[in-house]
C-alpha cells in the first residue's frame, strides 16, 4: 500500500513537470530560452516544449510599440538660458536576444541616452531656435537614439518634446513681447482698415461726381437736341408757309393768265395792291414809276369828268 502511494506521488510529480515544460507564447510576444545558463533560442508565437531542469525561459519580451515618458531634464541653450524639457520616446523591441543580453536595464539606458542627446542638441541652439525648432530637435534625437539602441535590439520610432519650460523671467518677457506684438498687429490692422475705408469713400465720391457730370452732360445733349429739333420744325413750318404763299401766288398768276386778263385788269390789281399798302402803318411808301403814271392818269380822268359835269 505504501509503495502504491509513492508511485502515485511520483506520477503526479512527473505529470506536473511535463506540464510545466509546455509553454504557449501569446501574440506580439517572444520568449528567450536558455539551456544550462546559455542562450538556446527565441520562441515566437505558438506552443513550445522545453527540457525539464535543463531549459528555462530567461526573458519574456513584448514586441508591441511602447511609450516611455521621461522626467523633465535641465538643459542649457547656446545663449546660456537654463530650461526644463521632458521627452516622450516611442520604441519597439525588434530583437529579443539583443534586448535580453545587450544592456542590463534598457529603459534606464534609453532615458540617460535621451538626456545626454537632448543636452547636446539644445546646447547648439539659442532660446528662440529651441522654441521654434521642435520638429528638427525631434528628428535629430530619433536618428541618434535609433542608431545607439540598435545594438540593444530596440528601434526608436519617434521622439517628441512634450514640454519646454523656460525660466519664469523669460516667460514673463516672452508674454510682454507677445502682447506688444499683438498690439502692433492690431494697430496695423486698424490703420489698414481706416486706409481702405478712406479709399472706398474717396472712390465713392469720385464715382458720384462722375455720374453727376455724365447726367449733366446727357441732359445738356438732350436739351440741345430738343432745341435743334424745335428750330428744325419751326424752319420747316416757315418754309412750308412760304411755299404755300408762293404756290398760291403762282396759282393766282396762272389763273389770271388763263383768264386772258388785259392791261386794264392788271392796272386795277396794281391799284388795289397800292391801296392795301397805303392802309398800312408804314410812314414811307415806295411806289414804282409805272404806278405813279397810272395814278396821274387816274387823277386827270377824274378832273375831266368833274369839268364835264359842271358844264352841264
Amino acid at each position: 500500500m505504501f509503495g502504491f502511494l509513492v508511485l502515485i506521488i511520483i506520477l503526479i510529480i512527473v505529470l506536473f513537470v511535463l506540464i510545466s515544460c509546455v509553454k504557449i507564447v501569446p501574440q506580439a510576444h517572444a520568449y528567450v530560452l536558455e539551456r544550462l545558463g546559455g542562450y538556446k533560442e527565441t520562441w515566437s508565437v505558438g506552443i513550445h516544449f522545453k527540457m525539464p531542469i535543463l531549459d528555462r525561459v530567461a526573458r519574456r519580451v513584448s514586441l508591441k510599440e511602447q511609450v516611455v515618458d521621461f522626467e523633465p531634464q535641465a538643459v542649457i541653450t547656446k545663449d546660456n538660458v537654463t530650461m526644463q524639457i521632458d521627452t516622450v520616446v516611442f520604441f519597439q523591441i525588434t530583437d529579443p536576444k539583443k534586448y535580453a543580453y545587450g544592456v542590463e536595464n534598457p529603459i534606464a539606458a534609453i532615458e540617460n541616452l535621451t538626456a545626454t542627446t537632448l543636452r547636446n542638441i539644445i546646447g547648439d541652439l539659442e532660446l528662440d531656435e529651441t522654441l521654434t525648432s521642435r520638429e528638427t530637435i525631434n528628428t535629430k534625437m530619433r536618428t541618434i537614439l535609433d542608431i545607439a539602441t540598435d545594438e540593444w535590439g530596440i528601434k526608436v520610432n519617434r521622439v517628441e518634446l512634450k514640454n519646454i519650460m523656460p525660466p519664469k523671467a523669460i516667460q514673463d518677457a516672452m508674454e510682454k513681447q507677445m502682447k506688444a506684438e499683438r498690439e502692433r498687429r492690431e494697430a496695423i490692422l486698424r490703420a489698414e482698415g481706416e486706409k481702405k475705408s478712406t479709399i472706398l469713400v474717396a472712390e465713392g465720391e469720385k464715382e458720384s461726381v462722375i455720374l453727376e457730370a455724365e447726367a449733366a452732360k446727357q441732359a445738356a445733349i438732350l436739351k440741345a437736341e430738343a432745341e435743334k429739333q424745335k428750330r428744325i420744325k419751326e424752319a420747316e413750318g416757315q418754309a412750308e408757309a412760304i411755299r404755300s404763299v408762293q404756290k398760291a401766288t403762282a396759282e393766282g398768276i396762272e389763273f389770271i393768265k388763263a383768264a386772258g386778263a388785259d392791261d386794264a385788269v392788271l392796272t386795277l390789281k396794281s391799284l388795289e395792291a397800292f391801296a392795301k399798302a397805303a392802309d398800312g402803318k408804314s410812314t414811307k411808301i415806295i411806289i414804282p414809276s409805272d404806278l405813279q403814271g397810272i395814278a396821274g392818269l387816274t387823277k386827270t380822268i377824274s378832273e375831266i369828268a368833274r369839268t364835264e359835269k359842271a358844264e352841264e
